[in-house]
């Protein structure tokens, strides 16, 4: 069997992260990256064996990328999910290309599954738990303001990173908080529109 390379497995997949981002996932290939980190083709087939085992670690070292982006520091459920939400949008802005790899059209093949997932996946149903309690409303309506206000997001998100929408981020996350206000009140949140909402 022959050695390992000397290029080791994560420097090609920062590479190829930053590929992705600068170019789109149509634009690379084995070939292309291997001119890109000033390479042959063998260290990354060594490493991924072909084109479908080289995109399954690529995705997964995106969505860690994408993730860490997203993570918020607040142990506040209204916060944190707020933050969440302006670096989804952000992401869309910013890096078009990830998103659209990551959350649309499918390349990437990550399925997060169904709309069950957005409210009881890990920290999600942790942040659910905490702003039913914090706006004292039942959790199932917690849920629903939750799955909406993802879903909505999600929907602008995807119209940026496609550039149908021209607005501005600032107006985009403006549009994503109004709407999120919306879907508490419908959830039984007492709203204060000089502090956005507030406990019953």
């Amino acid at each position: 069997m022959p050695s390992s390379p000397k290029i080791p497995k994560e420097l090609i997949l920062e590479y190829a992260l930053k590929m992705l981002i600068r170019d789109g996932y149509a634009a690379l290939n084995i070939k292309a990256l291997a001119k890109e980190i000033g390479c042959s083709t063998q260290p990354i087939s060594w490493h991924f064996g072909n084109m479908d085992g080289f995109r399954n670690e690529l995705t997964k070292y995106a969505l860690e990328y994408a993730n860490k982006k997203m993570l918020s520091s607040t142990g506040n459920g209204m916060e944190a999910f707020a933050g969440i939400g302006i670096a989804y949008v952000s992401l869309a802005f910013d890096e078009p290309n990830l998103f659209k790899y990551l959350y649309m059209g499918g390349e990437s093949g990550y399925q997060a599954g169904g709309f069950d997932v957005l409210v009881n996946a890990g920290e999600n149903a942790i942040m659910v738990g905490q702003i039913a309690d914090y706006l004292k409303i039942p959790i199932e309506n917690v849920s629903k303001f939750f799955q909406n206000t993802m879903i909505y997001t999600h929907g602008l998100a995807c119209f940026v990173a496609s550039g149908v929408i021209t607005s501005s981020k600032e107006e985009v996350i403006e549009m994503v908080n109004q709407t999120a206000l919306t879907f508490l009140s419908k959830a039984g949140a007492k709203i204060d529109r000089e502090s956005n909402y507030e406990s019953k």
